[in-house]
């Protein structure tokens, strides 16, 4: 009962936030930068795959990865935002980007259970690109912080999205479920090939 209700809130959430904030008063203040800050992340299909990913490896881990991969991600991803909004430079950040994708496709199709301190290391290091992005194409005349806010609750719920589909598909058929996850996350990561040969 609970992981439906889980999966529900997972799927449903970003549904119903995702319209309402990106069609709020762009220009105005506080409004525009949260506004900006959390369609940015859903802009990307290598944002999107990489955050959704995020939430899939950590659902099979499972344990304490729930919440620590996803807040190892966040967290990151602030301080890599901070980097790119005050113009530090971070090489190679689109090629970080795209091995995102193919490394955690590549976790998710192999069913790579490692430790969850291990997996919150590895996905903290690609949160650095993905946030340095958001915060170099951060809009000059928006607020740091309410853009900072939108581009982190995104990234949030892309996380939450890949737990509930993780648990959602498992739900379906106990079965076939980890065959269709590793499936999804073998079609990602050849995705991520896409995604980096375009990035070189």
């Amino acid at each position: 009962m609970l992981s439906n209700r889980m999966t529900r809130i997972a799927l449903l959430l970003p549904a119903i936030l995702y319209p309402a904030l990106a069609h709020a008063h762009v220009g105005v203040g506080e409004t525009s930068g949260f506004a900006h800050g959390f369609a940015h992340p859903l802009s990307g299909l290598d944002h999107m795959l990489a955050m959704i990913l995020v939430g899939v490896l950590a659902f099979q881990i499972g344990g304490r990865a729930l919440w620590l991969v996803p807040l190892a991600f966040v967290g990151m991803m602030a301080i890599g935002g901070a980097l790119g909004g005050f113009g530090v430079n971070v090489p190679f950040v689109e090629v970080g980007i795209a091995m995102s994708v193919i490394a955690l496709g590549a976790a998710v199709a192999l069913e790579i259970r490692t430790p969850a301190a291990i997996a919150a290391g590895l996905v903290g290091l690609f949160a650095i690109f993905h946030g340095h992005a958001h915060g170099a194409e951060m809009p000059e005349n928006v607020t740091t912080l309410t853009y900072a806010a939108g581009f982190t609750l995104a990234t949030a719920l892309l996380h939450v999205t890949g737990i509930g589909l993780g648990f959602g598909i498992g739900t379906i058929s106990r079965r076939i479920g980890p065959s269709v996850v590793r499936f999804v996350g073998g079609i990602a990561a050849l995705v991520g090939l896409g995604i980096l040969s375009s990035a070189l």
